[in-house]
């Protein structure tokens, strides 16, 4: 299985890069892969989305010492990913009260994958708006620019709030799987090229094998898009794909 990730600043924005990934085992068996995209007109949207790769990390390392002293999980990656985004919920919570920051300073939306090796099964929540492609289908989860985010409803009982999601995606048979921010839509021409050719930029990131071979696959990609076709994703761009 490959794994293959970018992570770009859009052509609009200055400062700072306002998306973020993390890729993480959960245990030998389990990986999870998550993008996230902090809100533009927020305050430290950059802070936003780092702060909840940080805080995934964190639960994911904490979860797997606790798999050293207890019998292996038979959780399903729905059931795992729930347990994962209740530690996120929770953790935010804390950070919120113990920082004294404003809800917009916590906007971020969050795509997140839960894939087991051995089942060949994968699970996969979207909070807020992205793009996600499993074998060749892709999806767009589009909120007109309002995504309800995750900071919105910290308030509210978790299991209440969970239950309510509807942007739920489940897969078996992995074949090509990418879950990218809504910055993939974002392609516009920058600057003039020898090329006029037409070009379907989330089906060339998501679906197009061209460097296969490289890690570096999807930043060739990009590089490839930018100075062949003229054109750079306008809004932050953070993308995993993970071909077996």
């Amino acid at each position: 299985m490959n794994l293959y990730s970018a992570l770009q600043i859009g052509d609009y924005h200055v400062n700072h890069c306002e998306d973020d990934l993390l890729i993480k085992k959960i245990c030998s068996d389990k990986i999870l892969c998550a993008v996230m995209d902090g809100c533009s007109t927020a305050m430290d949207s950059h802070f936003a989305s780092t702060l909840t790769g940080k805080i995934l990390r964190k639960i994911i390392i904490e979860n797997g010492y606790k798999a050293l002293y207890e019998k292996a999980s038979q959780q399903s990656p729905e059931e795992e990913l729930k347990e994962i985004i209740k530690g996120l919920f929770n953790e935010l919570k804390f950070v919120k009260n113990h920082l004294m920051l404003d809800e917009k300073e916590l906007l971020s939306t969050l795509i997140i994958m839960v894939y087991d090796i051995t089942k060949d099964e994968g699970f996969i929540l979207t909070i807020g708006d992205g793009v996600v492609c499993i074998n060749g289908n892709i999806t767009e989860f589009d909120r007109n620019n309002k995504p309800d985010y995750l900071a919105y409803h910290l308030y509210e009982d978790f299991e209440e709030w969970y239950s309510h999601q509807s942007q739920k995606l489940f897969f078996d048979c992995l074949d090509d799987v990418s879950i990218a921010t809504d910055g993939i839509l974002s392609f516009s021409k920058i600057k003039k090229t020898n090329s006029e050719q037409m070009i379907n930029f989330a089906e060339y990131l998501m679906i197009d094998r061209q460097n296969i071979d490289t890690e570096e696959m999807l930043n060739r990609k990009l590089k490839q898009l930018e100075h062949q076709y003229g054109v750079k994703p306008t809004d932050d761009l953070a993308i995993v794909r993970m071909i077996k």
